[in-house]
This record gives structure tokens, C-alpha cells and sequence, in this order.
């Protein structure tokens, strides 16, 4: 089957559209390539390592969600069966900072591609959005049919609520429409081969991309914003999951609107359901990299949520999907990419990470 895959040149995209190949679909990315390493002929060098490491063809078009005209071109010149959509601002922070731009690139960009998808009857699409929609939360385990939307703390967030909503719609108005949102918790980790992971070309938000900076000598100590929170030791409690199991779920997420048809609107979480504290994550990348990691503890920050962790439960019954890496092998890649990849893409030999 032909998949469309948007942003497949990013860090999560990526991973899918190399298990995509690797199950015989065939792949053509759409990207904006912000953000992403590129060559001196402008082809993005995520997508030449798959190649390499496939021995399979990537379909690739630099195209703008936001670019109307392109968009259409590329759904007129090719016949999808499905939509694997990833393309999106993702930073927590940044859309703190510049809230239109968030709600403008991610809302304006998927309303373009539903309306393609709807016009040349591509109805089958696979949305990637976040735990980030439920907000702050109980120390319970949050399932899909709680509550979200009242508490969200980011416009990040609010635009994967809005999407949602937008989606749910889409599939209600018509009964041909196949809709499946994933709501990832955070990702950590890098294919095991280490010739794909997290090219991290900013400032980085997240704790584990933190903590690599610190290990890389790029700054001084981690900071730990609290570390008396309602927990066991005191720190923010996180579900974590590796970013190839985030790939696989989009896999199942593919496999049950193939198999099952008529399935509608359905959500699913994608997370361990178990969560570790910002200690804990510690102590594993400093296992995984045996270097110790100097801290500086800070009062906790407004608006910071002390526990936070999904029920994966409906996602391994309807779509036979499960978590095949731990905390620790999580860290195990992550230190892996690094170490073969100390400046990303950018200084790239894929032929040797390949057999490497």
C-alpha cells in the first residue's frame, strides 16, 4: 500500500516511515525541512540513511502543509490509501513564547491536508498527538475517555486538542472516514542500529536532550526544577516510552484500519503506563553513559505538573500493540546515537552506521 507519510523527515517520523518499508509499504514524505539536515542537493539525510539501511526507495517532496497549491500537486500526482500525519511544531516552551505561530502552522497545516485528504478520498489517516491534551493530572492513570481540554498548560497542547476535536468531527460528518489519534507520552530513544534518532538542532525542552548536553560538556550541571513534589523522592513523575514502540503503534494503528475497516474516530494511548521520576531518568543515563551527571535543584516552576503517566491498556487490546523497550534500553539508544552521531546528521557516514 502507498502511505503518505507528513514530516517524515523528523525524529519520529522517520522511525515510522523505516518500519514502514521494513513492512513492505511503499513511502513517499512530505516535509518543509525546517529544522532538518539536508545535502548539497537539498534531500534530507534521515531519509538517505533509511534508504541505505532498507535498500528501499523513499518518495520524497519538499512540500508546506501551509502551501495549499503544493499539497494538492502532490496528492494529484500520486494515490494514497493512507495518511500518516506527524508534521507539526512541537516545542512546549516555543509555544509559550509564540503562541500564533503554533496555533497558525499546526491548525492552518492540518486543516489543509484534511481538506486534500477529503477531495481526492483519501480517508484513512493516523494522527500523532500527546498526553499534553489531558492537562494536569491525578497520580491515577489516565485513559482516553478522561477528561481534556479544561487544564491544558500550553498552546502545544491546545492545538493537538483542537485537532483532535477537528478530527473527531471529520469522521462523524461521514462514515467513510477511518480516523485513529495516538496520544504519545514523551518520547525518548533512537533506532537500535543508531542510524536514525534525535537530531537536536535547538535549545533543548525536554530532560532527557538536557541531560545529553550536560554529558556532552555543553553546560555545566542539569538543572531539576523541584524536588518537592508528592512523589517518592521528590521530583516530576513522567511516562516514557522509546520512539521505536511509538513507530510500531503507528503500525497497528495502520494494520486495524486496513483489517477492520468502518472503524470511525477512535483514540489511543501510547505510553509504558508506568511512571519514572526525573531521578530515576537520571540515574539510567548515568548508567547508560557512565558519566555522573552534576545537578542543581531549583524551586519548582508555576504551572509544572508532578505526575503524569497514560493507560496503555485499550491500545494493546484493539490494536495488539505493546512496549518492547525499558527505561534503561531507552538510554542505551539515546547514548548510542550520540556516541556514532556527536553532531547528528550533519558529519554523516550512513554506510558505515549501517554495518556499524
Amino acid at each position: 500500500m502507498h502511505m503518505l507519510v507528513t514530516g517524515g523527515t523528523g525524529y519520529i517520523g522517520s522511525h515510522c516511515v523505516l518500519e514502514l518499508l521494513q513492512s513492505n509499504h511503499t513511502v513517499t514524505v512530505i516535509s518543509n525541512l525546517v529544522n532538518s539536515a539536508t545535502d548539497y542537493k537539498g534531500q534530507p539525510l534521515s531519509l538517505k540513511r533509511i534508504e541505505s539501511f532498507t535498500n528501499k526507495k523513499v518518495n520524497f517532496k519538499k512540500v508546506d502543509l501551509l502551501d495549499l497549491q503544493e499539497l494538492e500537486k502532490t496528492f494529484k500526482s500520486e494515490n494514497f490509501d493512507a495518511v500518516l500525519h506527524f508534521a507539526s511544531l512541537k516545542s512546549v516552551g516555543e509555544s509559550c513564547r509564540e503562541p500564533l505561530k503554533y496555533y497558525y502552522s499546526n491548525i492552518v497545516g492540518s486543516l489543509n491536508l484534511i481538506s486534500v485528504c477529503k477531495k481526492y478520498n483519501v480517508k484513512n489517516l493516523i494522527f500523532s498527538s500527546s498526553v499534553t491534551v489531558y492537562g494536569t493530572s491525578t497520580h491515577c492513570l489516565l485513559k482516553e475517555d478522561d477528561a481534556i481540554g479544561e487544564k491544558i498548560t500550553n498552546p502545544y497542547g491546545q492545538t493537538k486538542y483542537m485537532l483532535e476535536k477537528m478530527f473527531k468531527d471529520v469522521a462523524k460528518s461521514d462514515k467513510d472516514w477511518n480516523i485513529i489519534c495516538l496520544r504519545y507520552s514523551i518520547l525518548v530513544g533512537a533506532h537500535p542500529s543508531g542510524i536514525i534518532g534525535e537530531d537536536q538542532k535547538c535549545v533543548p525542552n525536554n530532560l532527557v536532550p538536557n541531560i545529553i548536553h550536560v554529558i556532552k560538556g555543553k553546560i555545566p550541571y542539569l538543572t531539576i526544577f523541584g524536588n518537592d513534589f508528592n512523589t517518592f523522592d521528590g521530583t516530576c513523575v513522567r511516562d516514557y516510552i522509546h520512539v521505536t514502540d511509538v513507530a510500531r503503534a503507528n503500525l497497528c494503528a495502520l494494520n486495524r484500519i486496513i483489517e477492520e475497516k468502518n472503524i470511525g474516530f477512535e483514540i489511543y494511548n501510547i505510553g509504558m503506563g508506568k511512571g519514572y521520576s526525573v531521578l530515576e531518568v537520571v540515574k539510567a543515563m548515568e548508567n547508560a553513559s557512565g558519566k555522573k551527571i552534576p545537578l542543581k535543584i531549583m524551586p519548582h516552576r508555576v504551572g509544572d505538573v508532578e505526575y503524569l503517566c497514560c493507560d496503555p491498556t485499550l491500545a494493546a487490546k484493539n490494536l495488539k500493540w505493546s512496549t518492547q523497550f525499558n527505561l534503561e534500553e531507552m538510554c542505551r539508544d539515546v547514548i548510542n546515537w550520540q556516541q556514532k552521531n556527536p553532531h547528528g546528521y550533519v558529519n554523516e557516514d550512513h554506510e558505515n552506521l549501517k554495518t556499524g
